[in-house]
């Protein structure tokens, strides 16, 4: 058991603390409702910031806030840290790794996770970016290939270290290769002098006709242009078919040297075993209807990255982007609050893409625009979005630093320590 008190409260188990969970949980945390927050992690993370940690522009601590103290004054929140299994709809209860917890209310906001496409090697070899763990190892691998080729006299061995791949032309795929690309021009030559930048080659290989298929065909071919001025290799309508740790091999025969590839080429919603196999969409999403309720259950809801919700305007269920998730959330919430049955409406706010130092792209309802103004909106909107007012200066100020020296300060390779047990005299 998970050593929930009994309450008198209508019990409200939450699984997942991304966007639609987290903000799900704050706004119900001071109303009449028992609070089960479950998650593997113990903090709330910033994903669209995943990058620039892995760039070293960026604390860890920045873009995380921790759970308990996100809610210690609500006693009517729980944390739990722990891995759910499986689902019993019938019994109203939730298997995790840590034992059973029964529930009133159910609402799944899991999130999604690298579709790997079942390729193994890609899912054991390559590297993905959907978690603080994992931009903390795509660090830790950059910096470390930085090392090996300075001590690689070899030209064909040491571009397997200094080259990277970045497979998919998404928003991720996008703000990595620029931020890589900027590494290249500004870090590499006073870190590293004894490497020639020059020989540093980023590609960004898509399968589609264009990048940042999400937003409008201008920001498509501007965020292009900024790429490719930055030196990045843009390949489109190529698809990378295996990787064996060395080569990338693509459909038409090329093969690329590179012990770092970047997996950004699309998700799948995290599974949760117990539901019927009828409520699993595409993508491993969630069939819901207007009210976030997964089909055939009145108690179990799904909201965020791995609810598929189709309707007239998205007939292939919503974008999953941070705004559908928060919105989703507030709407539920409101329906929790208000004990009422409002359908959810997703608003359009826009989209944000950086490409890196005064570029960015940006598709709003009533304007489109590119540059320096839409990459101060884009540094605004993710500033006034991140949790906490401590965090939200401290990326100011790496920004502002980062900025005015064109330097990052938090190039470090950090690892765990193998733990040694040692024995007792």
């Amino acid at each position: 058991m998970l050593n929930i008190p009994d309450s008198e409260h209508q019990r409200i188990v939450i699984i997942g603390a991304g966007f639609a969970g987290f903000n799900l949980a704050k706004k119900l945390a001071k109303r009449n409702f028992q609070i089960v927050l479950i998650d593997k992690y113990n903090y709330h993370q910033f994903q669209p910031l995943l990058y620039q940690v892995a760039m070293a522009g960026l604390e860890p601590s920045s873009i995380i806030y921790p759970l308990r103290k996100a809610f210690q004054r609500n006693k009517n929140v729980h944390i739990r840290i722990a891995e759910v299994q499986s689902v019993n709809s019938e019994g109203k209860k939730v298997e995790t790794s840590l034992g059973t917890i029964y529930f009133d209310q159910l609402i799944i906001a899991c999130g999604a996770t690298t579709n790997f496409f079942g390729n193994k090697n890609f899912e054991n070899l390559t590297l993905g970016l959907k978690s603080l763990p994992e931009s903390l190892t795509l660090r830790n691998a950059i910096l470390d290939d930085l090392e090996h080729a300075l001590m690689t006299p070899d030209y064909e061995l040491r571009q397997g270290f200094i080259d990277i791949v970045i497979v998919g032309g998404g928003a991720t795929g996008v703000e990595l290769a620029g931020a890589l690309a900027e590494m290249k021009r500004y870090i590499i030559p006073k870190d590293y002098p004894e490497l020639n930048e020059k020989e540093v080659d980023i590609h960004l290989i898509h399968g589609g006709p264009r990048i940042l298929m999400g937003m409008s065909e201008k920001a498509s071919s501007k965020a292009h242009k900024f790429l490719e001025k930055l030196g990045v290799k843009i390949e489109l309508n190529k698809r990378v078919t295996d990787y064996d740790g060395t080569f990338v091999s693509t459909k038409d025969g090329d093969r690329i040297r590179a012990h770092k590839v970047i997996w950004a080429a699309g998700i799948t919603g995290n599974k949760i075993d117990g539901l019927p196999d009828n409520v699993f969409a595409s993508g491993g999403r969630i069939r819901v209807n207007q009210l976030n309720q997964v089909e055939g259950f009145e108690d179990i809801f799904a909201i965020g990255d791995i609810a598929y919700m189709a309707n007239d305007d998205f007939p292939n269920g919503h974008p999953q982007v941070a705004q559908v998730a928060l919105q989703q959330s507030n709407n539920l919430a409101y329906n929790y609050i208000k004990q009422k049955e409002r359908p959810f409406k997703y608003k359009d706010y826009g989209s944000l893409a950086t490409i890196g130092r005064n570029k960015a792209v940006a598709d709003l309802p009533k304007l489109k625009m590119a540059g320096f103004i839409a990459w101060l909106l884009w540094l605004f909107v993710h500033l006034m979005s991140l949790v906490g007012f401590k965090n939200r200066i401290f990326v100011l100020l790496n920004w502002t630093w980062n900025y005015m020296t064109y330097d990052q300060s938090l190039r470090v390779i950090v690892k765990a320590a193998k733990h040694v047990h040692q024995d007792d005299d």
